[in-house]
């Protein structure tokens, strides 16, 4: 599918790699097409530069991974987004783009597209490689649209998770960002390392 990317440093870059890789067309969109975070990235397969808008154009599938309060701008220049999908994989656990508690129910209020939030509660050293013993770890969604959420687990098994577990609806946003704090929390804070993840196991 074609894919653009908006926020093209850790977590954006590597999903742009991995994506890449199981063919899929990726969009990079960038405020200057010229100079940008993650330039390197277009050495990898079907990978092009274009403007936020143009770039947004050119797909049916966007993922934001950007600052929160950097998403007002972005908005500005998304263009006309009715019946695409947006995957949000930002975190507000350190700012939060005022008046809105978290980027997701920002763009569910700005825009007519479907959102999901996902790609958000883990590390980007994961993102790139989630392989651990040689089995994909887990990752995690939430929202309203069954769409987006079908959307985000294709990406997610495509990424090399071994599932994408569904937190609920998106009165579970919140929720799901502070599972990402969890893994901030025990991974930085706490000094077990980024070199660790979450996995849901079953009897």
């Amino acid at each position: 599918m074609n894919i653009t990317i908006i926020g093209t440093g850790n977590v954006g870059g590597a999903l742009a790699t991995n994506w890449s890789k199981k063919g899929h067309r990726i969009n990079l969109g960038v405020q200057d097409v010229n100079n940008f975070k993650g330039i390197e990235l277009l050495k990898n397969e079907s990978t092009k530069v274009f403007s936020i808008n143009e770039a947004v154009t050119k797909s049916k599938v966007i993922l934001i991974a950007i600052p929160p309060t950097a998403i007002f701008n972005v908005i500005e220049k998304l263009g006309d987004v009715s019946g695409k999908v947006i995957i949000d994989a930002t975190n507000a656990v350190r700012q939060t783009p005022d008046p809105y508690k978290t980027v997701y129910h920002c763009l569910t209020d700005k825009t007519q597209a479907e959102v999901v939030k996902c790609f958000n509660s883990t590390g980007f050293e994961n993102m790139l490689n989630p392989i651990y013993n040689g089995e994909g770890i887990d990752m995690f969604m939430a929202g309203d649209s069954e769409r987006a959420k079908s959307v985000a687990r294709q990406l997610a098994l495509d990424n090399g998770f071994s599932s994408c577990l569904d937190f609920g609806m998106s009165d579970k946003v919140e929720l799901l960002e502070k599972f990402a704090l969890s893994w901030i929390n025990l991974a930085i804070m706490q000094g077990h390392g980024r070199n660790m993840a979450f996995k849901v196991v079953r009897r």
